[in-house]
């Protein structure tokens, strides 16, 4: 069979550059196909006029230290990566509006973090702290699952023992009243609700404890040259341990053997074949290519009872001052018209819900002399976008959206920015679903949900199984984010070298 590798690997955002990595180490013949002119998907960076703007990401988790380096850290110590990180110790700001609001900052570390809520809402720090303290949080679910049975149930043995199990069967809320968490407290810590793109009733709670235990210990952490450096030392490593990248090459087939495994791909006219293949496109996307009679009903049944994550309206904005002489000091300042997340998700399209980040706080030589860049993110659903909406009318429509939150903004912090923006650039879910080709220009894959949780994630992963093929990135398993990314490339990969070496 001609053009026969080990293995294929399909789109090069972060999970797919990791995965070809490590399987190229491993002396597999490993092939990454990508549709775009340079790696890293939401990994990547933009030129205007003389600023060089990040188009996704706020922070990194699972980083860890160089004396602690946590998953992140080992996995591109492992493939020889290093990456020049920046860090701060100012998790974030959230500022809410209205007559109940407050404006909070939140310091990283574990006891500054019990610190800056205890100051904020006095008498919740035990309370608090105890998201960081297992044994607490696991007696408090075996009490939430009395409480709401009524008599022990099967699970409380699994739950005493399992950790993984006691946090994945409860949302987050459920998990802090559970461990007597004042609401408003509640309501700060939950700022972060954003980043996962669900609301915390519904936001699964194991998922989220990793993410808030990962920030608090480490802090803000965000590497020094965009995530264009990590998409590109990535994919110097692949190409360093022998594999081949192919950029413009848009796959736009997925084939099967006559045993209905896949076998390999089509792209640019020309049929690839593997071992095996590893998608770093979303399931739905793999499906539509490949022949249905292939695709087993449980997978299709699975992938369309989930729900998309969010997508993002975005402005990134070049001013002609620094930030000292604008008057912005916090590198990332959350701002909602209601504290509570469910209220802020379902609200989002007539409150002003937003994220503001001034990367030129923590990397002060990001943008030329005498200048700072702003980065403001509206959580936004692809479905939010709207349908009808003429080409013609592109333009004018995502100006006057953005306007609105920038002049928000401005009022808000009594400060000046239309009159210093010198370049400015929009993205919007349909900038998102033509670069990264996602179902209505997600960014955050499946959203995770209490039902469709990492747990219930990987009890699925064999029945949905189709042989031969495997997902990572941010639609996989551990759900999404660039870490989790990051983390499903080298298991999924692991599980391959493993599977082939026998």
């Amino acid at each position: 069979m001609d053009n026969q590798y080990d293995v294929i690997v399909v789109g090069a955002g972060n999970g797919g550059l990791v995965a070809a990595a490590t399987t190229a180490k491993s002396g597999l013949k490993t092939l990454l196909l990508e549709k775009n002119n340079l790696p890293g998907g939401c990994a990547s960076s933009f030129v205007r006029g003389r600023f060089e703007f990040e188009p996704s990401l706020h922070e990194l988790c699972s980083v860890g230290t160089e004396e602690e380096p946590d998953q992140v850290t080992e996995i591109f110590n492992n493939l020889g990566v290093k990456i020049e990180w920046q860090r701060d110790n100012i998790l974030f700001r959230t500022i809410v509006k209205g007559e109940n609001g407050y404006d909070v900052r939140v310091k990283a570390g574990i006891e500054d973090f019990c610190d800056s809520l205890e100051a904020a809402v006095p008498g919740c720090r035990e309370s608090v702290h105890s998201l960081f303290d297992v044994e607490k949080i696991n007696e408090a679910a075996v009490a939430y699952n009395d409480k709401k049975k009524g008599k022990p149930n099967i699970l409380k043995m699994l739950i005493k023992y399992t950790d993984f199990i006691r946090s994945s069967s409860h949302s987050v809320e459920e998990m802090m009243d559970a461990l007597g968490i004042p609401e408003k407290a509640q309501n700060i810590i939950n700022t972060y609700w954003s980043y996962l793109g669900v609301p915390t009733d519904e936001l699964n709670a194991f998922h989220f404890l990793l993410m808030v235990n990962s920030y608090v210990k480490d802090g803000v952490v965000i590497p020094h040259y965009r995530s264009h450096e990590l998409a590109i030392a990535l994919a110097e490593a692949v190409q360093r341990f022998g594999g081949d990248i192919w950029y413009n090459s848009e796959v736009t087939q997925f084939l099967f053997n006559e045993k209905g495994a896949v076998c390999g791909v089509e792209t640019n006219g020309r049929k690839l074949y593997a071992k095996e293949v590893i998608s770093n496109i979303i399931p739905h996307s793999v499906y539509n290519l490949s022949e249905q009679r292939h695709i087993p009903q449980i997978a299709l049944k699975l992938a369309n009872a989930r729900s998309f994550g969010l997508s993002m309206m975005t402005a990134y904005i070049g001013l002609d001052c620094t930030k000292e002489e604008l008057g912005i000091s916090d590198y990332t300042i959350f701002v909602a018209s209601d504290a509570n997340p469910r209220r802020q998700f379902d609200n989002r399209k007539k409150d002003l819900l937003y994220i503001v980040n001034c990367l030129n706080v923590i990397i002060p030589d990001c943008s030329p002399e005498g200048t700072c860049m702003l980065f403001v993110t509206v959580p936004w659903l692809g479905s939010d976008f709207p349908a009808l909406l003429k080409p013609q009318d592109y333009r004018k429509y995502r100006t006057d959206f953005i306007r609105d939150y920038i002049e928000d903004f401005e009022k808000l912090m009594n400060i000046d920015i239309q009159s210093h923006i010198e370049e400015i650039e929009y993205a919007t879910p349909a900038t998102f679903a033509r670069y990264l080709g996602t179902p209505e220009g997600t960014a955050y894959g499946y959203a995770v949900t209490k039902w469709d949780s990492v747990m219930a994630r990987n009890t699925a992963k064999e029945k949905t199984k189709i042989p031969g093929l495997s997902f990572c990135g941010g639609h996989g398993i551990n759900g999404d984010g660039f870490s989790c990314a990051y983390v499903t490339g080298d298991m999924v990969a692991k599980e391959i070298i493993k599977k082939l070496e026998k």
